[in-house]
């Protein structure tokens, strides 16, 4: 077994960040990029060949002579796991390097079983896909996972997530290393949907949020290309901030007048519930609003109004590109957004206003499964982390 020394593995982990775009190169055009001697590109391009991390593609034009072979990201090299938990289902899914899903399975599944039941059934998920796509725990580059509750970043726990009863400090990391020893990165389910839609939609887009509407409301912030979680991974926690309307309406958090407790599913079919309409969920909700309920869509449009007030506030604070709202309640299409533009656009500065999009999500049901596995790749591709397997490899 070769050593690569530190200073070696960081150059080759280099070179594949210029690679990772998938776009073929050659030796000599991999060369002028970086400024470095032919040789070295060589010796780098070998090492990357070796691990399996980028393959030959087709030959390169040639200006006389044998044409030169040009090189890209193998996207099967390995596969990255990817899990959304949300209150009441569960997806598991396998992709490849590019973020794009080879096989997922999905299921009801209970959040307040407790970690061990549903982390169970992560892992038993995870190696039967594995097996049936003939691709062994050892091809994993890492797991990501997405939960509905707030996340301590640096150690990968919930901390006091009000509907994961059981979860409160819980090792997730810990506990799925026993079963996969391979990295895992959790995260807020919010903030690997927007991490989804921006790879699935915007993916030059540098200031986008991304806001979920179910049977809680808060939202993802991609900041500077960065997703940003603020200082105890709470950034976008919209769904508490206090709308003026809903002053007496108390909230599961304790306060009152929360947007959550005014705009997310459950409350809007209480709402109606109180104007003698029969409805008990959010799904209730979205299928009133489908069959053409005045009622429900006039509800919903006034929900769309309450999320636009606070986001109002988000825009003029942080001064997004694209506003993408998603989630189980975006199902009712435009009645939500056009509540949600009617305000921002109205109340907001021309200049803030000038280009911003606000639409539905484009990733739809697929942007927390895809956002898991961004975050598992963004990792296990990262120059730290690369260079570190090179150095031991």
């Amino acid at each position: 077994m070769t050593t690569e020394s530190p200073a070696s593995a960081m150059g080759v982990s280099q070179l594949f960040q210029l690679l990772r775009d998938g776009v073929p190169r050659t030796r000599a055009e991999l060369a002028k990029s970086t400024g470095l001697a032919r040789s070295t590109i060589a010796a780098r391009v070998d090492e990357l060949m070796r691990i399996g991390l980028i393959t030959p593609v087709a030959d390169g034009v040639s200006t006389g002579g044998r044409p030169p072979s040009q090189f890209a990201l193998n996207p099967a090299a390995k596969v990255a796991v990817a899990v959304d938990l949300g209150a009441s289902h569960a997806t598991v899914a396998i992709t490849d390097l590019t973020g794009s899903i080879i096989a997922e399975h999905s299921e009801p599944l209970d959040i307040s079983l407790g970690p061990v039941p549903v982390l169970e059934w992560v892992v038993s998920g995870a190696k039967d896909l594995l097996d049936r796509n003939h691709r062994a725990v050892a091809d994993i580059a890492a797991v990501g996972i997405g939960v509905p509750g707030p996340v301590e970043h640096e150690t990968g726990q919930p901390v006091n997530p009000p509907i994961m009863p059981g979860w409160d400090h819980f090792d997730i990391p810990g506990w799925v290393q026993q079963h996969l020893p391979v990295p895992v990165l959790v995260d807020n389910d919010v903030n690997i949907m927007a991490l989804g839609e921006r790879a699935v939609a915007w993916p030059n887009v540098e200031h986008l949020m991304f806001v979920k509407v179910a049977t809680g409301i808060g939202s993802g912030i991609i900041s500077g290309g960065l997703l940003q979680r603020g200082a105890q991974g709470i950034a976008g926690d919209i769904g508490h901030v206090q709308v003026a309307r809903g002053a007496n309406v108390p909230c599961q958090c304790g306060n009152r007048g929360c947007l959550e407790a005014l705009a997310s599913g459950p409350a809007l079919a209480r709402a109606l519930r109180e104007e003698e309409v029969e409805a008990y969920t959010g799904r209730d909700v979205v299928d009133l609003v489908k069959r053409g309920n005045i009622d429900a869509i006039q509800a919903v449009r006034q929900a769309g109004r309450d999320i636009g007030e606070v986001l109002t506030a988000c825009v003029s604070l942080m001064n997004p590109s694209v506003i993408a709202i998603g989630g189980s309640m975006a199902q009712v299409g435009e009645h939500l957004i056009a509540g949600v533009r009617e305000v921002v656009y109205t109340r907001s500065t021309p200049l803030a206003t000038k280009h911003l999009s606000i639409v539905q999500s484009l990733a739809g049901e697929k942007a927390a499964v895809i956002g898991a596995s961004m975050l598992a790749v963004e990792h296990a591709l990262s120059p730290e982390a690369l260079s570190a397997g090179l150095a031991l490899s």
